[in-house]
């Protein structure tokens, strides 16, 4: 691990430099990497959203990475929290890679919470990817500008929630100056998280009803390949068997499975969510959880 996530640089006239932002002159002359670069010869997909997303939001961005995943595509995004994390979250569950650029140096994790993230994607094969060299922090003014390579590596930009004025919109904005297909998830009307998907969708970009339409984007058949929650096993990861196994029929809240399990809160919302989406659990009332089929 430590050896792949050493950084490395790749100028433009380098041979590994990604041949799809040499075709836009706004894209930097270097790139410094931890990890690897996206493979030029598979499809990839940008899935960008709010920060501040709502439950609704992490599922959709996690549904539909791990699926576009699990179909050969790779997922890019920018490790922000909200949409973002569970973008690559649903990618590494999907067992594909991902990759995040960032607004700040490789070598700074931004924000902080993800470093647990920031490892399992390098590790995972993935990478992170800056126009900024290392020691660099995360200022804001870094952040619309990395959304141009973000649209620039992807074949479509997929944006899951985002306010009238977002950097979600930005990159957007970005894709359909670089040709790319923009599609968006359509929300509910007067709902702000869903202003600016709605306004995509009013200006033409296509509407995200599945993930099956983006595989067919792409020219991927999906007959026979799109299976989110039917699995024949159900394996579950250390963390997961423990968060599992302390709940029962009988609805729990989260400060009780903190006290049973020991674990971080943060944890336990993030393996709780991945239950919740993998269709072992059920939240009945806000933040209690309950085995589903009781």
């Amino acid at each position: 691990m430590e050896e792949r996530s050493r950084e490395w640089k790749c100028g433009i006239e380098e041979t590994f430099y990604p041949e799809k932002l040499k075709a836009y002159s706004s894209m930097p002359k270097t790139l410094y990497v931890r990890g690897q670069l996206p493979d030029p010869g598979k499809p990839a997909a940008a899935v960008v959203g709010a920060r501040a997303c709502s439950r609704y939001g992490e599922w959709q961005a996690y549904r539909f990475s791990k699926i576009l995943s699990e179909n050969g595509v790779q997922i890019i995004s920018g490790l922000a929290r909200g949409i973002d994390g569970m973008a690559h979250r649903g990618a590494l569950e999907g067992g594909g890679k991902t990759f995040a650029v960032m607004g700040c140096g490789t070598d700074i994790c931004y924000p902080a919470e993800h470093r647990e993230l920031y490892d399992r994607i390098i590790g995972g094969g993935g990478g992170i990817l800056s126009e900024f060299p290392g020691k660099t922090p995360p200022h804001g003014k870094n952040f619309p500008r990395r959304n141009r390579i973000i649209s620039a590596l992807a074949d479509l930009v997929l944006v899951i929630e985002a306010r009238k004025r977002s950097g979600s919109l930005i990159t957007a904005g970005f894709a359909l100056e670089q040709g790319k297909t923009v599609y968006a998830l359509p929300g509910r009307v007067g709902d702000a998280l869903s202003e600016g998907c709605n306004l995509l969708i009013a200006d033409g970009a296509g509407i995200a009803c599945s993930p099956e339409m983006l595989l067919e984007e792409l020219g991927i058949s999906c007959e026979g390949k799109v299976n989110f929650r039917q699995n024949s096993k159900i394996r579950l990861a250390s963390r997961e068997e423990m968060v599992y196994s302390c709940l029962d029929f009988q609805p729990k809240n989260i400060e009780e499975i903190h006290q049973e399990t020991d674990l971080d809160i943060r944890i336990i919302t993030e393996v709780l969510l991945k239950l919740e989406l993998d269709g072992l659990i059920t939240e009945p009332v806000k933040n209690y959880y309950a085995r589903a089929g009781g």
